[in-house]
């Protein structure tokens, strides 16, 4: 057995010292790096302070049996995606069914075959490995995006308003978990196609003329195309593509109306419109929620939002508009630490003055 790249990181939990002597032989390879815990309470301290591709563990120990282990690896480590093989001699239906819910991954019963332990492992890990590298990969996305709401003039607590208003307007429209998963995400993403914009026209202070409007709509294009990069993105694409299309068809970049206009980047226009005018930046002053509340009355009047969703987002504003203040406690990063290490590198010391 093997892969390519690193070795695997291997945590085996066992109070047995001749049970680990035997994974040690079988994993004894260059394709793993294994460490050992003698109890449940030693698995936890190591999983707290070490990476690890893949636990194996067995079910029953002295003090915390595999069951409670898996319960607080899941809850209290918060390590959700972690693989964690559950070696048992049980083969019990409702036992092994327990340990599922506990939040084992798969099951390797004793006495084992060498070679189906490894291919189990393996698989495990590389699906881990994959996961990981999906997750650099959305974070660095996150990262790019809110460096653009910083060039843009704009603080990255607009991104999350945006990610956080989405999912409560896309709650009370009764939105399912993929599609509040999308519109988390495009609150951030929304605008990262202003990578691709000249900063000539990004930070020009005044009006853009006809020709520059024509660069600086193509950032939803390259935003859809950057994005669009990830399949786990795809619902998250027609948000940045579409979010300045119009319901009466005025808008870009493909003129759509109506219903043509996809869902979620209706749902995302009425909360950034909120947001913007809500919040001041450098050109403007804040406006009163009452304002606001006036303006978008206003724009789906005139024919360029969704008059049913501005509807019950006007509901939301007058009837709980605490809900649309983002939690103290709220802990969802998306890319806000990878952003924030970049910032202290001093990578982020733009000279923002207006272009000439």
């Amino acid at each position: 057995m093997g892969h390519v790249g690193q070795p695997y990181r291997v945590l085996i939990v066992d109070d047995d010292p001749r049970s680990r002597r035997l994974e040690q032989e079988i994993l004894d390879s260059p394709n793993y790096l294994v460490t050992e815990a003698g109890s449940g309470m030693a698995a936890l301290d190591a999983l707290r302070e070490h990476s690890f591709d893949v636990v194996l563990l067995d079910k029953r120990m002295p003090g915390m049996d595999g069951d409670e282990v898996c319960r607080r690896v899941r809850g209290e480590l918060g390590l959700s995606m972690l693989p964690i093989l559950m070696v048992t001699g049980d083969g019990d239906i409702d036992n092994l069914t327990r340990s599922l819910a506990a939040g084992a991954t798969d099951f390797v019963r004793k006495p084992y075959d060498p070679t189906e332990l490894l291919a189990r492992l393996d698989s495990a890990a590389s699906r881990k490995r994959l996961t990981d590298q999906l997750d650099s990969a959305e974070a660095m996305l996150f990262a790019l995006a809110r460096m653009v709401e910083a060039k843009d003039g704009t603080t990255g607590d607009h991104c999350s308003r945006l990610s956080h208003n989405g999912v409560v307007l896309g709650k009370a429209l009764g939105l399912g978990a993929d599609e509040l998963m999308a519109l988390r995400r495009g609150g951030i993403l929304h605008d990262i196609g202003k990578l691709g914009i000249p900063d000539s026209i990004l930070l020009k202070p005044g009006k853009l003329t006809d020709e520059e409007w024509v660069v600086m709509r193509q950032h939803v294009d390259i935003g859809a195309r950057i994005v669009g990069g990830l399949n786990s993105m795809r619902m998250t694409v027609p948000i940045v593509r579409h979010h300045h299309e119009r319901w009466d068809g005025s808008g870009y970049p493909d003129g759509l109306s109506g219903q043509d206009i996809p869902l979620l980047a209706r749902v995302f226009q009425v909360v950034d419109i909120y947001d913007a005018l809500t919040h001041a930046r450098p050109y403007k002053q804040a406006m009163t929620r009452e304002q606001v509340m006036d303006i978008l009355a206003e724009e789906a009047a005139r024919g360029w939002r969704d008059p049913e969703l501005t509807a019950v987002f006007l509901g939301i504003v007058r009837d709980r508009p605490e809900t649309l203040d983002v939690p103290q406690t709220a802990h969802d990063d998306l890319g806000l630490g990878l952003f924030g290490e970049i910032q202290r590198t001093g990578a982020l010391d733009w000279d923002l003055r207006p272009a000439p």
